[in-house]
């Protein structure tokens, strides 16, 4: 086993079984997840330098890591993956995936490049109440 899924509110964990994975609603994906709000082929899970990533596959819903929409993101031992609306906790041990190092950059890229500095730096009062 390469990592697994754990459910957040309960249900069955999900073992990583293979260093590439389909998730969706199909009976034909690697990873199922029977829920109308999840599409067909909804997002790919890969192992990249010895850790989990996430990309998303133009799915209708979209995922999150750790309540952040991505499109694509490197997964740590214990992010909170959403796909969809559905949370699942993520546990693998990058040493035994081969990593040697910290996780790749690569993926803050993205992550940087959708915020203003201001939402980087938690300042943003946008949406805020102010009294």
């Amino acid at each position: 086993m390469l990592g697994q899924l754990i459910p957040q509110g309960g249900g069955d964990v999900i073992p990583l079984l293979a260093s590439k994975l389909l998730v969706g609603r199909r009976e034909s994906c690697d990873v199922v997840l029977r829920f109308s709000n999840v599409s067909a082929h909804h997002c790919e899970l890969q192992i990249r330098e010895g850790y989990w990533f996430v990309n998303d596959l133009q799915s209708r819903n979209g995922i999150k890591v750790n309540g952040v929409r991505v499109i694509e993101r490197c997964l740590e031992s214990g992010d909170i993956l959403s796909i969809a609306k559905h949370k699942y906790e993520v546990l693998y041990s990058p040493q035994e995936l081969g990593a040697t190092g910290p996780p790749p950059l690569e993926s803050l890229q993205e992550e940087i490049l959708t915020k203003t500095l201001l939402q980087r730096a938690g300042l943003d009062r946008r949406g805020l109440n102010s009294d």
